[in-house]
């Protein structure tokens, strides 16, 4: 939008999350490191994905307790 030759710019206040520090960015823009971290991170190593485990889903695993009387362990409860 232009108002008599003047270019309107939205900004919103964002906070970088590295150093914490509030800065402004252009509205709707993704960038979420400060100017000054934006270069510090530059610098570090590209991290890369671990790989995952694949479990099954479906499957269910039922465990039993061989003893189920827990009052010897437990007590009565109620006496902190």
């Amino acid at each position: 939008m232009e108002i008599e030759g003047l270019e309107i710019v939205h900004l919103e206040l964002k906070y970088c999350e590295r150093c914490g520090g509030l800065w402004m960015r252009t509205r709707g823009a993704e960038d979420v490191y400060c100017p000054n971290c934006t270069v510090e991170v530059l610098d570090l190593p590209i991290r890369r994905n671990r790989r995952k485990l694949n479990l099954p889903v479906n499957d269910r695993i039922e465990l039993k307790s061989e003893c189920e009387d827990w009052s010897g362990f437990c007590g009565e409860g109620g006496n902190a």
